[in-house]
């Protein structure tokens, strides 16, 4: 059986971008302990606001982890995967937009689904679903 481990963005400034989906997907940051804080200072990293490497994790051990990764190249293309969010409402495309997302593609859709495409604040894009549907 394959199970989804992990997801992984590349990304630059790895501590935001982790926030902006742990807020969208209902994940938590991973919290650090002393020992995560004693690497990173031996790495010369003071604050984990400035770690190269922050991961969310689902309420349950359901969901996948995901990780994001400081890369010194700014994404250049059309992402050639994206993810999906089913929400209850239009509203949830309000508020993830007010926690910087970018509308690229107003709700619409066909054969009786409906959609929106969003970026995510370092241009990620993804799909909204209101309604599950």
């Amino acid at each position: 059986m394959t199970r989804l481990r992990s997801i992984v963005f590349d990304c630059e400034r790895p501590a935001a971008l982790a926030r902006f989906w742990a807020d969208a997907l209902g994940y938590e940051v991973r919290p650090y302990s002393r020992e995560d804080l004693e690497q990173l200072a031996s790495q010369g990293i003071d604050d984990p606001e400035d770690d190269p490497t922050v991961v969310i994790d689902p309420p349950s051990g359901e969901a996948p982890t995901v990780w994001f990764n400081r890369v010194p190249e700014r994404k250049s293309g059309k992402n050639r995967m994206h993810i999906d969010l089913d929400v209850e409402s239009e509203k949830e495309i309000e508020r993830l937009v007010a926690r910087g997302a970018r509308v690229l593609r107003a709700l619409g859709g066909e054969a009786g689904r409906r959609w929106a495409i969003l970026a995510d604040p370092e241009g990620n894009e993804f799909c909204v679903f209101p309604d599950g549907r």
